[in-house]
């Protein structure tokens, strides 16, 4: 008796497809030379804004603890690719910002996130991909709340 596949819920859809492209990023930039980092840092990367961004705000955006937030921030300046400098709008609080070095790896990584895009609509077809990205991009309003979701 052959059993029916398990259908996969779309956050685990969704999480392997983000895992797909964050090995890849990786992958590809482990043979440009740039410092070897963690998927944590990669998130912080993708999450900062040109001008600075505090590590308060940076938690906030990747959905994880200061804590958390601050150690790859660490990583990332002891690499060389961030730098803490003063926030003009708060004598108590830092700015995390990219150091030359780290907007060229923000460039180069922009580069393979742009491949990589192409080369799945390659293998799943532009159309796909297409939808995948305006299905992703459509506002999905506000998380449903308790009484939306129970049984």
């Amino acid at each position: 008796m052959t059993e029916k596949p398990v259908r996969r819920n779309l956050p685990q859809l969704l999480g392997e497809a983000r895992r797909w492209f964050e090995e890849g990023l990786l992958a590809a930039m482990e043979t440009t030379g740039a410092p070897p980092v963690s998927l944590t840092q990669v998130q912080l990367f993708a999450v900062l804004d040109d001008e600075g961004t505090t590590v308060s705000e940076l938690a906030r955006r990747m959905g994880v603890t200061r804590q958390t937030a601050h150690q790859a921030v660490h990583g990332l300046v002891g690499a060389g690719l961030l730098e803490q400098v003063p926030d003009p709008a708060s004598a108590r609080q830092r700015l995390i910002r990219r150091t030359p070095h780290g907007e060229r790896a923000h460039h180069e990584a922009t580069t393979v996130l742009t491949r990589l895009e192409e080369l799945l609509a390659d293998r799943i077809g532009a159309a796909p991909a297409d939808a995948l990205r305006a299905a992703l991009e459509a506002p999905w309003g506000p998380v449903p709340g308790p009484d939306s979701v129970a049984g």
